[in-house]
């Protein structure tokens, strides 16, 4: 059982600032998944965990032990990248097998590495096949299984589902968390663009925008409460729907008025301070329903729907032009394009944001 600890790291490439001084600590047997915007930093910090990236300062600790300096093959972790990177000619016992091999691990141990792999896997009646004769989701497999050959003490995937189908991703999703249940002990950390990946295989989320952190933890936590309009935008399909609006009165509840004069209570304690203070009003498109009677808390003409059967989505003329608001309403709903329509939220999920973009909820 590992753990890791990362003290101010920071990376620069000449006199471009890649990472800000990530502090992070990562348990011993824990599912953490780093998302993030392309260019965030988040596959660098993977590398950098690896050995494949120098630390430009700060310290990188992993079972105790100040890893900086130590090269790779030394650090006890093994690393699935987006590329299977298997070897064509090698059938699929030989390409989980090479790396022990060149370790010089006996034969004996091989042999019951690669089958364990293989069975936890379900890869055992492909052994002696070519990764031609494989399926993308197959082969990525076959990369699973060699990084669990060598027993690391960490795994570290990056981006391991990008290149497969919408089909295959979904099918090795459920592989890597029937793995992650089956490895109890082992640390692993996984990097996707794929918010789904990331609610449904992460103990933790680690948000990164612009090579900093901008939140850290459980999947939930984050989609109910986000700490900053970033991780509010960031976590959740659709994106919350944001709108500009003026604190009228504080205490809890607080009254807000938006950009059409709308006057919306929120039960969410702000400062007397703050009133007249702009702020920024969210609610999430699946938290919104249709008002039936004078309670109600924006209405809208209907611009377009997308009827996909398990969900409908409206898009509705807000309080900001050119901006419509997202409503997303389980099952099939009988609505036109061009009707105005009210909406209402239970008033405990709505979120509220300061003039610097931090959340006034507890």
């Amino acid at each position: 059982m590992t753990g890791l600890v990362l003290k101010d790291i920071r990376k620069n490439y000449g006199q471009v600032k890649v990472l800000h001084g990530i502090d992070l600590t990562i348990e011993e047997g824990e599912f953490v998944v780093f998302v993030g915007p392309s260019g965030c930093g988040k596959s660098t910090l993977l590398r950098m965990i690896a050995g494949l990236e120098d630390i430009t300062s700060g310290e990188m600790i992993i079972d105790g032990q100040v890893v900086n300096n130590v090269p790779p093959s030394k650090r006890g972790i093994a690393m699935v990248f987006q590329s299977y990177a298997l070897y064509p000619h090698m059938t699929v016992y030989d390409n989980m097998a090479f790396g022990m091999r060149i370790a010089g691990e006996s034969k004996d141990e091989i042999d019951r590495r690669v089958k364990n792999a293989a069975d936890i896997l379900q890869l055992t009646p492909y052994l002696d096949r070519l990764p031609k004769a494989l399926s993308g989701g197959q082969r990525q497999r076959v990369a699973i299984g060699r990084a669990i050959c060598r027993d690391p003490k960490v795994f570290l995937f990056d981006e391991p589902l990008s290149n497969l189908d919408a089909a295959l991703r979904v099918a090795t999703r459920i592989e890597i968390a029937k793995l992650n249940e089956s490895m109890p002990d082992t640390t692993m950390i996984y990097v996707t663009h794929d918010q789904v990946e990331a609610m449904t295989l992460a103990d933790r989320i680690v948000v990164l925008s612009a090579g900093k952190i901008e939140q850290v933890g459980p999947p939930l936590e984050l989609y109910e409460r986000p700490a900053n309009l970033f991780v509010a935008r960031f976590i959740g399909s659709p994106a919350m729907n944001i709108m500009p609006a003026t604190i009228a009165s504080a205490g809890n509840p607080t009254t807000i008025t938006l950009k059409d004069g709308t006057s919306v209570r929120v039960d969410i304690e702000t400062p007397a301070a703050n009133v007249g203070k702009a702020a920024s009003f969210g609610v999430r498109p699946e938290d919104l329903s249709i008002a039936t009677g004078d309670d109600f808390l924006f209405e809208g003409t209907l611009t377009i729907v997308e009827a996909l059967g398990e969900v409908t989505m409206l898009y509705v003329d807000g309080p900001v032009e050119d901006e419509p608001i997202v409503v997303k309403l389980p099952g099939i709903v009988d609505v036109k394009k061009g009707e105005k329509m009210r909406f209402s939220a239970d008033r405990t999920k709505l979120h509220l944001f300061d003039a610097t973009g931090h959340t006034y909820r507890k």
